[in-house]
């Protein structure tokens, strides 16, 4: 099994490209079973997620085609099942998006419960709540979501009682194909849920509210969907990690490609931590961030993980990490996920003194990390356990990176390009 070795202690400089957000590439590919012609995807992150993902929609009967780097092209007009079986989706709860777009084309479904990192209970309660109130008669029976409306879906108010990001992009999808109009109350606000009603908007889908907690969508009536070439945003989580990259070892980097207000509250954070940023955009209007060593001790900072536009839960594990090295206490409460903090112990294990108090930690710094053995637990407490080694005295050893690999494009190569020393190994 692969694993990392990263010996720490190295400055990082120059730059690193961002690649194509996994979580709005996830929903994009579901999307693609709405389409009529050949559905073409651009800036896909080449991740385990993605490669799973596509899989799935192979086994449904879609063709899936590999083109040049980072672009796939779909055609899900040969579709011969709807069922999504255990054995895909049990690796990735994303899966779960495959419900709205496969019903409301074809008016029956079965999906298995999910699977994927274990972070806590992510039920798919509002979903399943959500196309019943579209018209939808579903059981959940031996394992499997099993769902039919064989006169179509019909457009209804959808009140979330929790904002949910797949929910919300799953109804989005759904009400696409629907009859008449539905409203989404209380919808995410994330950014990979803006871009893929912006592309159902400019596919000729009427979609009202993007970006607000009301979204309001016309439904085609079951008539698919001509789509135009995607190119998927760029992933501000992978932003926010190198950031932190940058900023647990003091060093002056760049970020190359991406989208100034979806970093904004990591940057709000790291500013009070005592760095300096700037923005450039180029002639192509190519943003890039640059990040400055700070001059001054790095202060402690608190943290409250919440829906976009706040500070995001994906990236509280990495900012627990950068607060080992920040003099004081840091508090951070995760308000989202119960389970979202079994990073902790493997941190402790490299010398971080952390203590938790229910859904809060406290980071007591500056601490002196030594480099040890550690396991990774979901995707980003993995992050988390690198961002660490690469501060900790000596070697430190990553084990089940295969979570990195699910969300991390080339995480090795970027790193060691700005200097670091990481070794993907296997044993």
């Amino acid at each position: 099994m692969d694993y990392l070795e990263i010996e720490g202690g190295y400055i990082l400089q120059g730059k690193v490209n961002i690649s194509g957000a996994k979580n709005a590439a996830l929903p994009l590919l579901a999307l693609s079973l709405l389409a009529k012609n050949s559905f073409e995807l651009y800036n896909l992150p080449e991740v385990a997620d993605i490669t799973t993902f596509g899989k799935l929609l192979t086994m449904l009967g879609a063709t899936v085609t590999s083109n040049n780097y980072g672009h796939r092209s779909i055609n899900t007009s040969s579709i011969h099942s709807t069922k999504a079986i255990y054995d895909i989706v049990r690796k990735m709860r994303a899966s779960i998006l495959v419900l709205g777009p496969l019903l409301s084309r074809f008016g029956h479904c079965e999906v298995s419960l999910p699977g994927g990192c274990a972070i806590g209970a992510r039920p798919v309660d509002l979903h399943i709540q959500a196309m019943r109130k579209l018209g939808a008669d579903i059981e959940v029976r031996g394992g499997y979501i099993i769902a039919h409306a064989r006169d179509g879906l019909q457009g209804a108010d959808i009140v979330f009682d929790k904002i949910t990001v797949t929910g919300t992009s799953n109804v989005v999808m759904a009400a696409a194909l629907a009859k008449g109009k539905t409203r989404i109350i209380n919808a995410a606000k994330e950014p990979e849920v803006v871009q893929i009603c912006e592309v159902l908007q400019q596919a000729g889908v009427h979609i009202e509210g993007i970006g607000t907690s009301e979204i309001e969508i016309i439904g085609s009536d079951r008539e698919i969907i001509e789509f135009k070439p995607i190119r998927v945003i760029p992933d501000r989580i992978e932003a926010g990690t190198y950031l932190c990259a940058g900023a647990i070892t003091n060093s002056h980097i760049m970020l190359v490609n991406i989208i100034e207000e979806h970093v904004e509250s990591m940057n709000i954070k790291l500013r009070e931590i005592g760095f300096d940023m700037q923005y450039q955009y180029d002639c192509n209007n190519i943003c890039t961030l640059e990040l400055f060593p700070a001059t001054q001790p790095l202060k402690a900072c608190r943290i409250t993980t919440t829906e976009y536009p706040g500070f995001p839960t994906d990236m509280q594990a990495q900012f627990m990490a950068l607060s080992t090295q920040c003099e004081g206490a840091s508090f951070i409460k995760e308000t989202l996920f119960e389970n979202r903090f079994m990073h902790v112990n493997e941190l402790q294990r490299l010398g971080a003194n952390i203590t938790i108090d229910g859904n809060i930690a406290q980071i007591n710094g500056k601490t002196e990390l030594i480099g040890a053995e550690v396991m990774a637990t979901d995707l980003r407490a993995s992050s988390a356990l690198v961002l660490a080694a690469l501060v900790a005295k000596g070697v430190s050893k990553i084990h089940r990176i295969y979570h990195l690999d699910r969300g991390y494009e080339r995480l090795e190569e970027k790193l060691n390009l700005l200097g670091a020393r990481v070794k993907r190994l296997n044993k």
